[in-house]
């Protein structure tokens, strides 16, 4: 195996790592627009969801689907030693993420563990069929920082496979635990982790004739809420910068829907250009120095593009269709996109610069909201007929369609860093709320993301170490 080391800046209250061994669409929403102009009802009915939210099984329930052939990696998580509390709170995180990340199930750590840097006895271990061992130890260090460490153990050969150190402040353990659940993720399966990430999201609360709307952002697992806008606006489709700690969403000021930039650490907001018509779905490039949105002008609308340093516009489609929900392949080459130039909504894929458009999406339905996959191989997408909405996932070319879900009402997909799972939200109708979901793209595993209201329109950050 090679031997990584892998450091991290420190700033303030980050945690770094020291040291890496390694060894051997709904009819409610058409009353509610119905006095709209076509191209702003289409607009805002297919993209924003604006008014759609959703209720969640209860929290951590799990179910897994699929194949008889799959079978997770058992493994099992010792409590971490030292520093009381805080080593079974890191501990209980690690383990909550491994039962979400389906490919992983945690078993009972039965026995003790004496001495966390040497190798366990086993025995008790197999019992319990697992088929890895994490342990670990938290240390106090002299300028009142942690010093957590952990060791990954194979269980048949009773070798070490992987250990790693983390210094971090006290209060930020629960980092901490993501990273190593990360570290321990990539050991096994060989795929990047998607602990280490925040959400954003649309929060909602009060009744569903006055709901308030508030740009929320929390970590992957749901804790650590913090609101980031108050909520006179009315806020949807908020989408994570790739390069930077900057989002790009849609507020309705004063009624007139525009699309802005909003810098998470310093709070900072501005209007992404000054549009004769309205401005919806926004995205950024891959690099991070576009946004592509779609603009309303009569009864079309067309995609644009924005270089955020010269604010120079460029159009990109130019029909009497609507043209909305834009999102770059990960190299930057390609733009997917839903239009109704067909006589319905479906979804198209063109070049970054324009031009012609290819039709990928040919099932039985209408389908909206694509959105590329980090990894280039899927294309993730809403999926609605017959009054169902599903979440599903087809290649670039169209080709091995796979619905990961179904039911009333789904909506909003969003990709982990890793390209392994899709969140989007979820509505009953009703007096109730949307809340997220999250699903692997084998659809084997589904389960509630906890907020601390109703939530949609969740975007999901870049791996954050």
């Amino acid at each position: 195996m090679t031997l990584l080391t892998r450091w991290l800046t420190s700033q303030a209250g980050t945690p770094y790592i020291t040291s890496f061994i390694s060894k051997p669409r709904i009819p409610f929403m058409r009353r509610y627009f119905r006095n709209f102009p076509r191209s702003v009802a289409l607009v805002v009915m297919a993209v924003v969801s604006l008014l759609t939210l959703s209720l969640a099984r209860a929290e951590n329930e799990v179910t897994v689907k699929g194949g008889s052939s799959f079978k997770p990696v058992t493994i099992a998580v010792t409590t971490f030693q030292g520093e009381g509390d805080i080593g079974t709170k890191l501990t209980s995180v690690i383990n909550n993420n491994f039962k979400r990340s389906v490919f992983l199930l945690p078993v009972d750590a039965v026995g003790a563990v004496s001495n966390p840097d040497a190798a366990p006895d086993m025995t008790p271990f197999r019992s319990v069929n697992a088929q890895y061992v994490v342990t670990g130890r938290l240390t106090r260090q002299g300028d009142g920082r942690l010093k957590a460490g952990f060791r990954l153990w194979d269980v048949a050969s009773g070798a070490q496979a992987a250990g790693q150190e983390y210094f971090a402040d006290a209060n930020n353990s629960r980092r901490v635990a993501h990273m190593i659940s990360d570290a321990i993720f990539t050991k096994i399966t060989g795929e990047k982790g998607f602990f280490d990430t925040r959400i954003v999201f649309v929060d909602e609360t009060g009744p569903k004739e006055r709901r308030i709307k508030r740009l929320a952002i929390m970590d992957q697992d749901g804790a650590n809420v913090r609101y980031l806008t108050k909520g006179n606006d009315l806020v949807v489709t908020p989408r994570f910068s790739p390069t930077s700690q900057d989002l790009t969403y849609m507020a309705f000021d004063n009624g007139e829907p525009k699309v802005y930039m909003l810098n998470i650490d310093s709070g900072q907001r501005e209007v992404v250009g000054q549009f004769p018509g309205m401005t919806f779905s926004p995205r950024f490039s891959p690099d991070g120095q576009k946004i592509i949105m779609s603009l309303s002008q009569g009864s079309s609308s067309n995609l644009y593009t924005m270089d955020l340093r010269s604010r120079q516009t460029t159009r990109l489609t130019d029909t009497p269709a609507i043209d909305t929900s834009p999102s770059y392949s990960p190299d930057g080459s390609k733009i997917v996109f839903e239009s109704d130039r067909g006589g319905s909504q479906q979804i198209y894929v063109s070049s970054a610069s324009g031009g012609a458009a290819q039709r990928i999406s040919f099932g039985d339905g209408h389908y909206s909201t694509p959105v590329w996959s980090p990894r280039g191989d899927y294309i993730a997408f809403t999926r609605q007929r017959a009054g169902s909405f599903a979440i599903g996932v087809m290649k670039p070319d169209g080709s091995g369609e796979r619905i990961l879900t179904e039911g009333y009402h789904n909506e909003g997909p969003t990709w982990a860093p890793n390209g392994l799972y899709v969140m989007f939200f979820r509505d009953p109708g009703g007096a109730a709320g949307a809340k997220l979901h999250m699903v692997d793209i084998f659809g084997r595993g589904e389960f509630a993301v906890p907020t601390p209201s109703y939530g949609s329109d969740p975007t999901w950050s870049p791996l954050l170490n």
